[in-house]
């Protein structure tokens, strides 16, 4: 290998590695929690993510697993819900408007979009879309209108909306991170 092809298989390397150490940027827990409401379930949910990776974009595929996990098991539940309501019209509405605010239309739709946007290193877009599933998760517990009184759901549903509404705020923090790298 002569001078020149030596210099230039060294500079291919030097790129590759530092590309590669600026897409896979490394952010403690502590760094990502801090600025979230919830600091104790973010910490637990980003050191329960299986594997050594610990770089952002790592966080973020665990985090939209886990959110499309958790919105499946919400909309599971809300069906549920909507059969066990049975004849009481006040509680098969609020879920159905649950169910709407969950299902394809809703947050499953912004958790696979955000995705996608992933995938495409969309990362604004993949943060808007997070960042959307709270007016859904907000809507199915307090109402659709500000004025209106909640309905006194009594079932695990607001709690596990309450799950999606941290795991989305994560996402979002990750995702300002991942945009500001």
């Amino acid at each position: 290998m002569n001078k020149m092809s030596y210099s230039c298989f060294v500079m291919v390397i030097f790129i590759l590695c530092v590309s590669s150490s600026y897409g896979a940027k490394v952010v403690d827990v502590d760094t990502i929690c801090k600025g979230v409401i919830n600091y104790t379930y973010c910490s637990n949910l980003l050191n329960s993510k299986p594997g050594e990776s610990r770089d952002l974009i790592s966080f973020a595929e665990y985090g939209i697993e886990v959110a499309r996990v958790n919105v499946t098991n919400t909309i599971n539940l809300i069906r549920t819900l909507i059969v066990k309501s049975g004849s009481n019209v006040e509680a098969k509405r609020h879920y159905k408007m649950c169910l709407y605010h969950f299902d394809e239309e809703g947050v499953l739709n912004l958790v696979d979009e955000a995705l996608r946007y992933f995938k495409k290193g969309n990362y604004d877009s993949a943060r808007q879309s997070v960042g959307a599933i709270q007016a859904h998760t907000r809507d199915c517990v307090s109402g659709e209108s500000p004025g209106e009184t909640p309905y006194p759901d009594t079932s695990q549903l607001p709690k596990y909306a309450h799950v999606v509404t941290q795991i989305s705020e994560i996402l979002g923090h990750i995702f300002h991170f991942i945009i500001h790298a």
